[in-house]
């Protein structure tokens, strides 16, 4: 398998936060991510991963019924970031 260099992973992690910004407050799953950019699930986990490391995006670990999820993992952008793109569109 290629290596993505690290302004491919910067583009892929845009791309990601750009999905999350058209789709808030809404959460969505990595694989609903995923599917969006086109890439391996994996992959993108481990990009959100990073992004959560940034304080970019959010984990919800709970849903509106307030049970945890035991496998998956929805995706929000944080408030900080959402408004930092608010103030550029």
């Amino acid at each position: 398998m290629s290596k993505i260099s690290q302004k491919k992973r910067t583009k892929i992690k845009e791309n990601i936060l750009s999905i999350l910004f058209d789709n808030s407050p809404r959460s969505l799953y990595t694989n609903k991510i995923s599917e969006e950019i086109c890439r391996d699930e994996e992959f993108v986990k481990i990009l959100l991963e990073e992004l959560h490391k940034e304080r970019l995006v959010t984990k919800i670990y709970k849903n509106s019924k307030g049970k945890t999820f035991l496998a998956r993992r929805k995706w929000q952008l944080s408030d900080s970031a959402y408004n930092a793109y608010k103030k550029l569109v």
